[in-house]
């Protein structure tokens, strides 16, 4: 199983984080040194800014959660990181809570699955 996520779409709202029941997923720093470890191919990986779609979508919502902060504070902010991919049971849990539709899963007969937010 490879699972990575798509870094400029993410807004660190952790649900990934959260109802993963195998810890693939971590939050870090958006300053990390190891914010682009997981599989995320180049042009997904995180260069500094956030794509403008998501940023006009989640930028002024109100909802508890730290979104686009630099840091993971507070259950929330800084950016998800698929650190445990093999580790994912498709239960696609994540899937359905990611805020920003920024999750990639590639099972091992080569079928692919992303996040659509319920």
């Amino acid at each position: 199983m490879q699972v990575y996520v798509e870094k400029p779409k993410c807004t660190g709202c952790a649900h990934c984080f959260d109802v993963c029941p195998v810890a693939v997923f971590q939050m870090h720093d958006r300053a990390s040194p190891d914010v682009n470890s997981d599989a995320a191919p180049a042009e997904w990986q995180w260069k500094g800014e956030h794509l403008p779609e998501v940023t006009a979508k989640w930028g002024n919502v109100q909802d508890g959660h730290h979104h686009f902060a630099e840091k993971f504070e507070g259950g929330s902010g800084g950016i998800s990181v698929a650190v445990n991919g093999p580790s994912c049971i498709l239960c696609q849990a994540c899937l359905i809570e990611c805020e920003g539709e920024c999750i990639v899963i590639t099972d091992d007969s080569g079928n692919t699955y992303r996040s659509v937010y319920k």
